[in-house]
Protein backbone atom coordinates (compact mmCIF):
# COMPACT_ATOMS: atom_id res chain seq x y z
CA UNK A 1 0.00 0.00 0.00
CA UNK A 2 1.44 3.80 -1.04
CA UNK A 3 2.14 6.16 1.59
CA UNK A 4 1.41 9.76 1.62
CA UNK A 5 4.11 11.15 -0.43
CA UNK A 6 4.45 14.24 2.73
CA UNK A 7 4.88 11.86 5.38
CA UNK A 8 8.87 11.02 5.08
CA UNK A 9 9.65 14.71 3.68
CA UNK A 10 8.15 15.63 7.19
CA UNK A 11 9.90 12.76 8.92
CA UNK A 12 13.35 14.42 6.86
CA UNK A 13 12.77 17.81 7.70
CA UNK A 14 12.40 16.72 11.84
CA UNK A 15 15.70 14.51 10.98
CA UNK A 16 17.52 17.23 10.16
CA UNK A 17 16.80 19.41 12.96
CA UNK A 18 17.50 16.60 15.28
CA UNK A 19 20.91 15.97 13.04
CA UNK A 20 22.23 19.47 12.73
CA UNK A 21 21.69 19.78 16.79
CA UNK A 22 23.77 16.94 17.28
CA UNK A 23 26.07 17.67 14.64
CA UNK A 24 26.29 21.46 16.63
CA UNK A 25 26.43 20.01 20.57
CA UNK A 26 28.23 16.73 19.32
CA UNK A 27 25.60 15.56 21.51
CA UNK A 28 25.53 11.18 21.52
CA UNK A 29 22.30 11.70 23.42
CA UNK A 30 20.34 13.28 20.24
CA UNK A 31 22.14 11.08 17.55
CA UNK A 32 21.35 7.79 19.66
CA UNK A 33 17.40 9.17 19.60
CA UNK A 34 18.10 9.89 15.62
CA UNK A 35 19.46 6.11 15.41
CA UNK A 36 16.43 4.51 17.14
CA UNK A 37 13.99 6.60 15.17
CA UNK A 38 15.86 5.26 12.14
CA UNK A 39 16.03 1.77 13.10
CA UNK A 40 12.41 2.25 14.11
CA UNK A 41 11.82 3.35 10.18
CA UNK A 42 13.89 0.58 8.69
CA UNK A 43 12.18 -2.07 10.45
CA UNK A 44 8.60 -0.89 10.44
CA UNK A 45 8.71 1.39 7.53
CA UNK A 46 8.38 5.11 7.91
CA UNK A 47 5.00 5.39 8.52
CA UNK A 48 5.40 3.49 11.57
CA UNK A 49 8.45 5.20 12.62
CA UNK A 50 8.42 8.20 15.65
CA UNK A 51 8.21 10.89 13.29
CA UNK A 52 5.95 8.96 10.92
CA UNK A 53 3.63 8.77 14.14
CA UNK A 54 3.64 12.50 14.48
CA UNK A 55 3.00 13.24 10.78
CA UNK A 56 -0.10 11.07 11.01
CA UNK A 57 -1.39 12.09 14.33
CA UNK A 58 -0.62 16.03 14.31
CA UNK A 59 0.36 17.14 11.05
CA UNK A 60 -1.66 15.22 8.45
CA UNK A 61 -5.25 15.83 10.00
CA UNK A 62 -4.43 19.30 9.26
CA UNK A 63 -3.59 19.27 5.75
CA UNK A 64 -5.37 18.68 2.07
CA UNK A 65 -6.02 15.24 1.24
CA UNK A 66 -2.81 13.74 -0.23
CA UNK A 67 -2.41 13.86 -3.74
CA UNK A 68 1.01 12.03 -4.35
CA UNK A 69 1.10 8.47 -2.88
CA UNK A 70 5.44 6.75 -3.27
CA UNK A 71 5.79 3.30 -2.60
CA UNK A 72 6.80 2.78 0.93
CA UNK A 73 9.91 0.47 0.06
CA UNK A 74 12.37 3.57 -1.60
CA UNK A 75 11.38 4.88 2.04
CA UNK A 76 11.90 2.26 4.34
CA UNK A 77 15.64 1.57 2.51
CA UNK A 78 16.74 5.47 3.30
CA UNK A 79 16.13 4.66 6.86
CA UNK A 80 18.14 1.64 6.83
CA UNK A 81 21.27 3.73 5.18
CA UNK A 82 20.27 6.73 7.30
CA UNK A 83 20.57 3.96 10.36
CA UNK A 84 24.00 3.02 8.91
CA UNK A 85 25.45 6.72 9.02
CA UNK A 86 24.17 7.79 12.31
CA UNK A 87 25.06 4.21 14.30
CA UNK A 88 28.45 5.39 12.61
CA UNK A 89 28.51 8.87 13.67
CA UNK A 90 27.27 7.51 17.14
CA UNK A 91 30.14 5.17 17.72
CA UNK A 92 32.44 8.25 16.56
CA UNK A 93 30.92 10.67 19.05
CA UNK A 94 31.19 7.77 21.66
CA UNK A 95 34.48 6.03 21.49
CA UNK A 96 36.07 7.69 18.53
CA UNK A 97 37.60 9.08 16.46
CA UNK A 98 35.81 12.43 16.60
CA UNK A 99 36.01 12.96 12.80
CA UNK A 100 34.41 9.61 12.33
CA UNK A 101 31.17 11.10 14.48
CA UNK A 102 31.21 14.45 12.52
CA UNK A 103 31.37 13.07 9.02
CA UNK A 104 28.48 10.68 8.79
CA UNK A 105 26.50 12.68 10.68
CA UNK A 106 26.98 15.53 8.47
CA UNK A 107 26.55 12.74 5.24
CA UNK A 108 23.25 11.76 7.40
CA UNK A 109 22.10 15.45 7.33
CA UNK A 110 23.01 16.66 4.30
CA UNK A 111 20.71 13.66 2.97
CA UNK A 112 17.94 14.65 5.28
CA UNK A 113 18.30 18.26 4.33
CA UNK A 114 18.25 17.33 0.85
CA UNK A 115 14.87 15.46 1.09
CA UNK A 116 13.10 17.95 3.63
CA UNK A 117 14.25 21.20 1.45
CA UNK A 118 14.47 19.75 -2.23
CA UNK A 119 12.17 16.47 -2.08
CA UNK A 120 15.11 14.61 -2.90
CA UNK A 121 15.65 11.49 -1.38
CA UNK A 122 19.50 10.08 -1.77
CA UNK A 123 18.55 6.73 -0.11
CA UNK A 124 15.48 6.38 -2.56
CA UNK A 125 17.59 6.89 -5.56
CA UNK A 126 19.92 4.21 -4.13
CA UNK A 127 17.49 2.05 -4.23
CA UNK A 128 15.83 2.55 -7.82
CA UNK A 129 19.27 2.34 -8.58
CA UNK A 130 19.92 -1.15 -7.02
CA UNK A 131 16.49 -2.64 -7.90
CA UNK A 132 17.47 -2.18 -11.41
CA UNK A 133 20.92 -3.32 -11.02
CA UNK A 134 19.27 -6.37 -9.80
CA UNK A 135 16.79 -6.85 -12.60
CA UNK A 136 19.92 -6.33 -15.32
CA UNK A 137 22.03 -9.29 -13.44
CA UNK A 138 18.83 -11.66 -13.81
Amino acid sequence: MDIDARGPRFAAAVTTVVLAAALITRSPWLLAWQTLVFAFGAAAGVSRSPYGWLFRTAVRPRLAPPTEFEPPEPPRFAQAVGLVFAGLGLVGFTLGPGWLGLAATGLALAAAFLNSAFGYCLGCEMFLLLRRLAVRAE
